[in-house]
């Protein structure tokens, strides 16, 4: 542009000039016409030189303003490539951030349920000493206060019923130690009041064990415990003979 620039003022100047050298010339005596023609002459070809080199000078900004352009365009396409990816990005981090919210929510779901679903207790009748409980005119709850292990605590050590903390498949199983005497040694396993089994025996003399046991399927809430049998006995000292144990199988 400075080149383009110089040769215009050369051609200017040398326009300029010319009008002032013709007048001098014509000014002179009838001999010197010729120096004015001369001059004319001289610096036509010097403006022919100059338009020359202009218009290619011209050309050559074109072509480089054209580049320019292409590198701008070329620019504005991967700033706009750029800000898409941009925004990409910043949707799949939205996403990401949900479903690590979601994975975290579920985390602690799956959590919850796998502790609700650890349910597993085991007792003996008597918590210290020896001896026989029983009999009672009526059949009476049998309390379990020697716990072993009452995962979830869903057995209650203090009223010896189990009450189901999910809805599931549950294991049940007593074992009961009688001592030899004229009564019998029973007790019974209840669901919800309901009699489910009976753990029996009746043997005069000596010790006599005996068992028995289910699976239910128990409701949330539902309650299962031992009763002892009206005039029955049942015994029991440090060394946990008679039982109660319950376990979770799988919910349902």
């Amino acid at each position: 542009m400075k080149t383009c620039g110089a040769a215009l003022m050369l051609l200017l100047c040398c326009c300029l000039a010319e009008p002032e050298e013709s007048q001098l010339n014509i000014a002179d005596e009838g001999g010197h016409s010729e120096t004015a023609a001369s001059t004319q002459q001289t610096c036509l070809p010097d403006i022919h030189a100059s338009l020359r080199e202009m218009s290619t000078l011209v050309a050559e900004q074109r072509v480089e303003l054209r580049h320019t352009k292409t590198q701008m365009e070329a620019m504005e396409t991967r700033l706009r490539a750029s800000e898409s990816l941009v925004e990409r990005l910043k949707s799949e981090n939205k996403a990401q951030a949900v479903n690590l919210n979601l994975t975290v929510s579920q985390v602690e779901e799956l959590r919850r349920e796998r502790e609700e679903r650890r349910v597993s207790f085991s007792a003996s009748l008597l918590a210290s000493g020896r001896g026989n409980t029983g009999p009672f005119s009526v059949a009476t709850p049998l309390v379990y206060r020697h716990i072993y292990t009452n995962v979830g605590n869903a057995y209650n050590p203090n009223t010896g019923v189990f009450t189901a903390p999910v809805r599931g498949v549950y294991s049940f199983v007593l074992f009961v130690l009688g001592q030899g005497h004229a009564t019998r040694t029973g007790v019974s396993l209840h669901k919800n009041g309901e009699h489910v089994v009976i753990a029996w025996s009746n043997q005069p003399s000596g010790y006599d064990k005996t068992s028995n046991g289910a699976s239910l399927l128990l409701e949330v809430g539902d309650v299962v415990y031992v009763k002892l049998w009206h005039n029955g006995w049942v015994y029991d000292d440090q060394n946990h003979h008679t039982t109660f144990s319950g376990h979770l199988l799988f919910p349902m």
